[in-house]
């Protein structure tokens, strides 16, 4: 017989947060059990103490940090890992002191979450589970021409499965051209909701004055130019899902009432006075670096800390290698309507290009060539001058191994500082991924720096 696996409990006031924390400390082997407030929490651990808590910093009634204090005195040696919104980290930090092991702030990473479970408990059972990204974690069949290859790729999709069977809110990041509207359909068509629609829109591309009709609905004669009644986005999407596209463009003036949309459940259209129910979980991306348009006053706190529940952080290309060939050969029988090949040439310009538009840039450069290509060899030519001429190398991500030296460690503690603790917009200014960060700051630490 097997041993029985460790328990972590998850405390957190928010359902949606709970199953979907819940759904990965499982996927990982663990035993999950879930506490809505920090006295239920306190019931549990004196019942039946778990190995590990995940505690929300803001809960209902008792806080996670007077209730640390509580878990301290009735079980010491409890393992406890808060969770806390950037506006929280002094707090969380200085809880540190009075005996949380770690904390993290959110949006969640769920690989960074991973890592510091098994740090503090190590695995569920003795034996290590397999790592995101390595492709040994069952993941749903993947729709026809979404190409995973990559590393990146593969860690990428077996996230979103874990995520999509939540219903908290997605925010979806990454550059532009790199595919976050696919992303959307893979959350959403993995979701117990795939059954009820997926309504899109690109809030850059909804005319402001119109935009809160666009969103809500309007009744008949609410504005000049009202025939008739509106429906709007959100009963739309109802029983489904909800993709804002561009969601750092939405106007400042109508970001409160998204937000009481989202925490209501309840929209009054334009020119109504009485509120619908409205059941719809919202998946929104961005280019934007929201956490960057919080700090100039640019986007609301409140919303954005309602939105990025989880971020699923879409890799460029050039960190996605593996992933261009392929993406270049089936957008060629797209496009040639016949077999063509690359030519070696060809191959080496698409490697070494630099890709700054990304996923949109490829399919334009493949669709170009398959135009000009007359026989069944697409050639350097063929390519967009840019992309055919003087190889650009690619970005790297950097070696995360060695000792650091004194300027790169000033660097990243600077970062660090500039970002107020924020390690996701850390990595980002630096340029390298969240766990290479991780790994950095540890690496700092053990220095005694």
């Amino acid at each position: 017989m097997g041993k029985s696996p460790k328990t972590i409990l998850i405390v957190d006031d928010e359902a949606s947060q709970r199953a979907l924390l819940g759904g990965f400390v499982e996927s990982l082997g663990f035993r999950a059990v879930q506490a809505a407030s920090a006295e239920e929490a306190l019931e549990i651990v004196a019942r039946d103490p778990p190995q590990m808590i995940l505690l929300d910093v803001r809960l209902p009634g008792m806080s996670g940090i007077d209730a640390l204090g509580e878990i301290h005195r009735t079980a010491g040696d409890l393992r406890v890992l808060l969770i806390t919104a950037h506006a929280d980290l002094r707090q969380a930090v200085a809880a540190m002191k009075k005996g949380a092991d770690d904390y993290l702030s959110k949006p969640i990473d769920l690989d960074e979450l991973a890592v510091v479970i098994t740090d503090t408990i190590g695995t569920a059972t003795g034996r290590r589970p397999p790592e995101l990204g390595t492709g040994q974690r069952k993941v749903p069949e993947l729709p026809d021409g979404l190409i995973c290859e990559s590393r990146a790729m593969r860690r990428l999709v077996e996230t979103v499965a874990i995520v999509a069977e939540a219903d908290a809110p997605v925010l979806i990041t990454g550059e532009s051209g790199v595919g976050k509207e696919v992303v959307a359909h893979l959350v959403h068509g993995w979701s117990p909701r795939n059954a009820g629609p997926l309504v899109a829109a690109n809030c850059a591309g909804l005319p402001e004055s119109l935009i809160e009709s666009e969103l809500f609905g309007h009744t008949k004669g609410a504005f000049t130019g009202a025939e008739e009644s509106r429906r709007g986005l959100f009963r739309a999407a109802h029983g489904g899902t909800l993709f804002l596209d561009e969601i750092g463009e939405l106007p400042l003036h109508l970001q409160p009432k998204l937000l009481r949309a989202l925490e209501s459940k309840q929209i009054t259209p334009v020119g109504g006075d009485q509120p619908l129910e409205v059941d719809v979980r919202l998946v929104a991306a961005t280019n934007r670096d929201l956490g960057a348009a919080v700090t100039e006053g640019q986007f609301r706190d409140d919303l954005y800390y309602r939105i990025d529940v989880v971020e699923l952080d879409v890799p460029p290309l050039r960190r996605r290698r593996d992933d261009i060939l392929p993406m270049a050969r089936l957008f060629a029988g797209e496009f040639a309507g016949r077999r063509v090949r690359l030519s070696p040439q060809t191959v080496q310009c698409l490697l070494s290009h630099s890709w700054p538009g990304n996923v949109r840039q490829l399919r334009n450069a493949v669709q170009r060539a398959c135009l000009l290509c007359r026989g069944d060899v697409i050639l350097p030519e063929h390519l967009p001058p840019k992309i055919a001429g003087p190889a650009t190398p690619g970005t790297q991500e950097p070696d995360d191994g060695g000792r650091l030296s004194q300027v790169e460690r000033a660097t990243i503690l600077a970062t660090l500082a500039e970002c107020h603790d924020n390690r996701t917009q850390t990595a980002k200014k630096l340029g390298i991924s969240r766990r290479a960060l991780i790994y950095k700051l540890r690496a700092i630490e053990s220095e005694g720096l």
